[in-house]
């Protein structure tokens, strides 16, 4: 299947080549020349823009950082709109804001073009093991029709609904890693200030009910304060802003969403926003005091 593919960061360039180990004939676009070369080593055709993509492609998939950068991908002056035949389809992986993502389909809708919003979870490790959990909102029938292309990228594919739910879960997820990235860095912190191996409260934790996946992979993280992006900080921020949005809206109250939320803001104020998000443990050891936060 010819396939699009836009946006090649720490997600997009593994997903994009496991597309095309899956067999599918691949046209990607990314902004700097050096994320666009390794796709182009393994059979790849490289586009000067998201439009010349969208018109060789039978799917477009958009992997771009926040609502703004997909409405310019998709909506923009040499977006995937003025490209995309009609009865092609839109695949945005991207996490966004759910009530933008059902405004953009229905400005696709009236040029023929059919839309998903397949947010992911999973990191960097799922990305390059192609094991990440899709979350896919739009029409059954287009979401099957997609499907055997996400599962060159994804393990756990769920259709939640129409256009938007796929968004909507994406900011449950959101919600439930950030608290737990949290938990986690509340708990080591609790170890190292009581002056007690907090490698060794991760092992027997790990064996206990407080497991996680989150424990076993931030957990070390934090314990080898080895802050290296799988997901960057800005980017967990970014996500728990449009969670607090969608709480407005529905006059809901989240306050561990919301505790998360001012806990991003403090590492990304602190110049921290390109470290992963389980270098939110510094916000609490700087907050502690006693040495605790290490360079």
């Amino acid at each position: 299947m010819n396939v699009g593919f836009i946006g090649l960061g720490i997600m997009g360039q593994p997903m994009a080549l496991n597309l095309v180990k899956g067999g599918h004939t691949l046209a990607v676009y990314g902004r700097r020349a050096e994320t666009v070369q390794p796709l182009e080593a393994n059979g790849a055709t490289a586009c000067g823009s998201p439009r010349d993509v969208a018109a060789k492609s039978e799917i477009t998939i958009v992997m771009v950082s926040d609502t703004p950068d997909v409405e310019q991908v998709i909506l923009g002056e040499n977006g995937v709109i003025h490209g995309a035949r009609p009865g092609s389809v839109v695949v945005d992986m991207s996490t966004i804001s759910p009530s933008a993502t059902r405004a953009m389909a229905k400005k696709l809708a009236e040029k023929g073009i059919e839309m998903v919003d397949a947010p992911v979870s999973g990191g960097d490790i799922g990305a390059i093991q192609g094991t990440l959990s899709i979350m896919v909102g739009g029409k059954p029938e287009v979401f099957e029709r997609v499907k055997p292309v996400l599962e060159c990228v994804g393990k756990t594919i769920v259709h939640i609904g129409p256009n938007g739910a796929g968004q909507v879960a994406k900011a449950c997820n959101q919600i439930v890693a950030g608290v737990t990235i949290q938990a986690v860095a509340e708990a080591l912190t609790l170890a190292r200030a009581s002056g007690v191996d907090a490698g060794k409260v991760r092992d027997a934790l790990l064996g206990g009910f407080a497991y996680s996946r989150i424990l076993e992979v931030h957990g070390k993280r934090m314990l080898d304060r080895v802050y290296k992006p799988g997901f960057k900080a800005k980017l967990h921020q970014k996500d728990m802003a449009i969670v607090l949005r969608e709480a407005h809206q529905l006059g809901l109250a989240l306050p561990a969403a919301a505790l998360v939320a001012q806990q991003f803001n403090a590492m990304v104020g602190a110049g921290e926003a390109e470290l992963d998000n389980s270098g939110i443990i510094r916000v609490l050891e700087r907050a502690a005091g006693r040495g605790m936060v290490e360079a």
